[in-house]
C-alpha cells in the first residue's frame, strides 16, 4: 500500500478525525455521567438528612435519643440498605451513629467527623483504606429548643462506579469496532471516488507521441475529475496538433532539399569530371561532394523519422525469420570489422520469426552492428546474439569499445544527438542512426534499450513481439 498516495492519507485523515471525536464523546458522555451520578446520589442523601432533621431531631429535647435511634433504624434500615447515618452535637458528641453494613462495604467509625461550624449543606467523598469510596452529605439542623446539630448522611459510591465501569467497557469494545468500520467503509468511499484518477492514471502512461490520437477517458461526475480530464483531453489535442505540424514541416522540408541536392551533386560531379578544372578546384570540388553526400543522408535520415513518427511510412508487414535476417547482415559487414582487425561474432542460427518491414528491420541490425564497429577500437570484439524472451524476439549487440558515459545514456537516442560530436564527424555520422532505429521499433511496436560503461563497451538491446508470443529464452551458438 502507498503511504503517500491520496487515498491513504484521506482515510487515515477520516479514521483518525472519527476516532478523535467518537473518544472525545465518550470521554464527555463519562465525565458527564460520573457527574450526574454523583449529583444525584449527593440530593438524594441531602434530601435524607433534611428528613431525619424535620421529623426527629425538631423535639429531641421531648421524644428523647433512644426515640430518634429506633425511628432512624426502622424507616431507613442504614446497616440493610447499606447507609451511613450519624447526628451530631454542637459540642461533637454523637447522638446517634449506624453501624457497620451487612455486606461490609465500609466501616462507619472510620468515617471522620464534619466540621461543627458547618453553616450550608456540603459533600464530600471518604476515601476509607480497605473498603469502598464513601460520599457523605451533611446538613447542619437547629432544633425549636436552639439546639445545634449536623445531620450526615452517605452512600458507598459501588454502584455509581459498576454503572462507569461498564460504560467503559463498552466504549473500550465498540470504539474499535467503530473505527475499523469507519476505516473500512472510508477506504472504499475513497476507492469509488478516486478509481478516475487510476483509470486516468493508466491510460495517460499509454499516450506517446506514436499516438496522441487517444485520450483520456471523461468521466460523468459533475466534479473537479471531469473538468481535470477535459483540460488534459483539451491539452493533448493541442499537443497532437503541434506534433503533426512539427513532423509535417520536418518531412516537407526534407522532401523539398532532395531535388536540389540531387542537382547540385550532378552539378558537381559533371564538373568535377572537365579535363580544364585545376587540381585544388577539383579537390574543393571534392570535398564539396562529400558533404553534400552527407547533407543528403541527412535529409533522407529525417525525412524517414518523419514518416516514421507520423505513421505515414511504407512499410511491408510479413513473417521475417530474424536470426537469418541478422546473421546475412553481419555477414555482409564482416569486411568492416576485418579493416580494423575486430572480432565479429554472430549467435543467430535458431529460426526466430518476427512480422514487419524485412528493409526497416535491416537498418536497425546495420545501424547497431555499424555504430558497434565505429566505436571499437581495434583488437576489440563485437558480439550479436538473437534470441527470445518474455513473448519478445531480442537482438542484442554488444561491444568491447569506448563506451557511452553516464550522463550521456538518456539522450543517445535523440536525434542529432552526439556523444563526441568532433570524433562523430570524422566518421561520418550524422546523430541520426540511433534515433532511426528507436522510430522503426516504435513502429513495429517494440523497443531498443542501451547499456554501456565508458571504456568498457555498450550493450544495445532490440525487442519485437513475438508473432505466437512464445516466452522461452532460446539462443543458439554459432560463431560466423
Amino acid at each position: 500500500m502507498n503511504t503517500r498516495s491520496i487515498r491513504f492519507r484521506l482515510t487515515v485523515w477520516y479514521s483518525g478525525l472519527l476516532a478523535g471525536l467518537i473518544v472525545l464523546f465518550g470521554l464527555s458522555v463519562y465525565l458527564g455521567l460520573r457527574h450526574y451520578l454523583k449529583f444525584t446520589l449527593a440530593d438524594s442523601l441531602t434530601s435524607e438528612a433534611r428528613q431525619i432533621g424535620e421529623t426527629l431531631i425538631v423535639n429531641v429535647t421531648l421524644s428523647g435519643d433512644a426515640y430518634v435511634a429506633d425511628e432512624i433504624r426502622e424507616h431507613l434500615a442504614p446497616e440493610l440498605n447499606g447507609l451511613f447515618v450519624r447526628v451530631t452535637r454542637a459540642d461533637g458528641s454523637t447522638l446517634y451513629q449506624s453501624g457497620a453494613p451487612r455486606d461490609g462495604s465500609f466501616d462507619p467509625t472510620k468515617v471522620s467527623l464534619a466540621s461543627q461550624g458547618l453553616s450550608q449543606p456540603s459533600a464530600r467523598t471518604e476515601h476509607l483504606s480497605g473498603g469502598a469510596d464513601l460520599l457523605v452529605c451533611s446538613v447542619p439542623y437547629t432544633s425549636r429548643d436552639g439546639g445545634r446539630y449536623v445531620i450526615e448522611t452517605g452512600k458507598p459510591l459501588t454502584q455509581s462506579e459498576s454503572v462507569l465501569h461498564g460504560l467503559l467497557l463498552t466504549f473500550a469494545v465498540g470504539l474499535p469496532i467503530v473505527v475499523a468500520v469507519a476505516i473500512a467503509g472510508g477506504y472504499f468511499l475513497m476507492r469509488r471516488a478516486l478509481a478516475p484518477v487510476g483509470e486516468i492514471t493508466r491510460t495517460a502512461e499509454q499516450i506517446t507521441s506514436r499516438n496522441l490520437s487517444e485520450r483520456l477517458p471523461e468521466v460523468q461526475t459533475g466534479d473537479e475529475l471531469e473538468a481535470l480530464s477535459n483540460a488534459l483531453n483539451r491539452m493533448i489535442a493541442r499537443i497532437e496538433q503541434s506534433f503533426r505540424h512539427i513532423n509535417r514541416f520536418t518531412a516537407d522540408a526534407s522532401h523539398e532539399l532532395r531535388t536540389p541536392l540531387t542537382v547540385l551533386r550532378g552539378e558537381l560531379e559533371g564538373i568535377a569530371q572537365r579535363a580544364d578544372v585545376p587540381p585544388d578546384i577539383r579537390e574543393t570540388i571534392g570535398s564539396t561532394l562529400e558533404e553534400t553526400e552527407r547533407l543528403s543522408r541527412i535529409v533522407e535520415s529525417l525525412l524517414a523519422i518523419s514518416r516514421l513518427d507520423a505513421g505515414e511510412a511504407l512499410m511491408t508487414h510479413q513473417i521475417v525469420d530474424l536470426a537469418q535476417l541478422v546473421a546475412g547482415t553481419a555477414d555482409q559487414m564482416r569486411l568492416l570489422a576485418e579493416d580494423k582487425r575486430l572480432s565479429l561474432k554472430c549467435i543467430a542460427t535458431q529460426r526466430i520469426e518476427v512480422e514487419g518491414d524485412p528493409n526497416r528491420l535491416k537498418q536497425v541490425v546495420v545501424n547497431l552492428i555499424d555504430n558497434a564497429i565505429k566505436y571499437t577500437g581495434e583488437g576489440g570484439k563485437v558480439e550479436i546474439r538473437v534470441g527470445t524472451n518474455d513473448g519478445n524476439a531480442v537482438l542484442e549487440v554488444s561491444d568491447t569499445g569506448v563506451g557511452i558515459p553516464s550522463d550521456a545514456i538518456s539522450h543517445v537516442f535523440e536525434r542529432f544527438y552526439r556523444v563526441d560530436k568532433a570524433r562523430s564527424r570524422q566518421m561520418g555520422g550524422t546523430g541520426l542512426g540511433l534515433s532511426i532505429v528507436k522510430s522503426i521499433c516504435t513502429a513495429h511496436h517494440g523497443r531498443v534499450t542501451v547499456e554501456s560503461n565508458e571504456g568498457r563497451g555498450s550493450r544495445f538491446l532490440v525487442e519485437l513481439p513475438l508473432p505466437n508470443g512464445k516466452a522461452n529464452f532460446s539462443t543458439a551458438q554459432d560463431d560466423k
